[in-house]
C-alpha cells in the first residue's frame, strides 16, 4: 500500500532546454518514437497514412518505411526481444514485426484502445487514453495495471510513453506537458512543461500536439510532436 506521505510528496516541476534540433517530417503524425540498437523507430497514425519507419536522425528522412493497410490507425510501438510491437487505435488488434527487418509476423487481438507503448526491457507497458497503465507480457496479456494520479487525482489522456531511468515518461494528450510516473505506485513525481518548445514561427495550421519521447543509448532525450517540422534533443531544467 502506498503511504500517505508518499502520495502527498511534492511534484517536481521542470522546464526544458534545447541542446540540439533535427528535422522531422511534417507528414509524420507521430504516435510512437523510440531508439533500439542505435536505430530510431517511429510509428505514425491517421487512416490511410499510418506507417512504421526507421528514421535517419540527422536528415529526418525514413530509411525503411512500411505502410499499414488504410483501414488501420497506427499508434504506439516498441521493441521487446526480437519483435516490434505496434498498437492500433480502435481496430482491436496489434501487430508484431521482425524488429531488424520490419517484416510482418502476425496480428494479435487487443481488447482496448491502443495509445502509447513502451518497455522496461522485461514487459510491455501500454496506455489507452484513460488514467490506467497496463503492464503486459510478450503475448500482450495484462499482468498488472496501475492508476496514474497527479496530486491524488486520476490523470487521464496518458498517451505516448517512454521508459527513462526507471520511470515512465508520458505525454498528456492535448497538453504541452510530459509527466514522470512511478511505475510501482502510479504517482506522478514530476511534470515537464514543454510550452513553446516548438516556436510559433515554425507552426502552421496543420501543426498538431506534442507527442513523441525517445531516449538513446547514451541517455540523450528527444521530443517531437504530430506533424512537427523539428525534433529536439533536450535537457531538463528544474523550476
Amino acid at each position: 500500500m502506498l503511504c500517505c506521505a508518499c502520495s502527498q510528496a511534492q511534484v517536481k516541476q521542470y522546464g526544458v532546454k534545447v541542446v540540439k534540433e533535427y528535422p522531422h517530417r511534417t507528414d509524420a503524425y507521430t504516435q510512437g518514437l523510440f531508439f533500439h540498437g542505435g536505430v530510431l523507430y517511429e510509428t505514425t497514425g491517421q487512416y490511410g497514412s499510418s506507417t512504421i519507419r526507421t528514421v535517419d536522425l540527422e536528415s529526418g528522412e525514413p530509411q525503411v518505411l512500411k505502410k499499414l493497410n488504410r483501414k488501420y490507425f497506427g499508434e504506439g510501438s516498441v521493441v521487446l526481444g526480437s519483435d516490434l510491437y505496434v498498437l492500433t487505435w480502435t481496430n482491436k488488434v496489434a501487430f508484431r514485426y521482425d524488429a531488424s527487418t520490419l517484416e510482418y509476423k502476425r496480428t494479435v487481438g487487443y481488447p482496448r484502445e491502443g495509445w502509447g507503448l513502451t518497455t522496461d526491457g522485461k514487459q510491455l507497458i501500454a496506455s489507452d487514453g484513460s488514467s490506467t497503465l497496463f503492464f503486459m507480457d510478450a503475448d500482450l496479456q495484462v499482468r498488472r495495471r496501475i492508476k496514474v494520479t497527479l496530486n491524488g487525482k486520476p490523470l487521464r489522456n496518458i498517451n505516448e510513453l517512454e521508459w527513462i531511468d526507471g520511470k515512465v515518461w508520458a505525454n498528456v494528450y492535448l497538453t504541452d506537458s510530459i509527466v514522470i510516473i512511478n511505475p510501482n505506485s502510479g504517482v506522478v513525481e514530476g511534470v515537464i512543461d514543454c510550452k513553446d518548445l516548438l516556436p510559433a514561427k515554425l507552426r502552421t495550421r496543420e501543426t498538431d500536439v506534442l507527442n513523441g519521447i525517445a531516449i538513446d543509448a547514451a541517455g540523450r532525450i528527444y521530443l517531437t510532436g504530430k506533424l512537427w517540422p523539428r525534433m529536439y534533443q533536450i535537457e531538463l531544467i528544474k523550476k
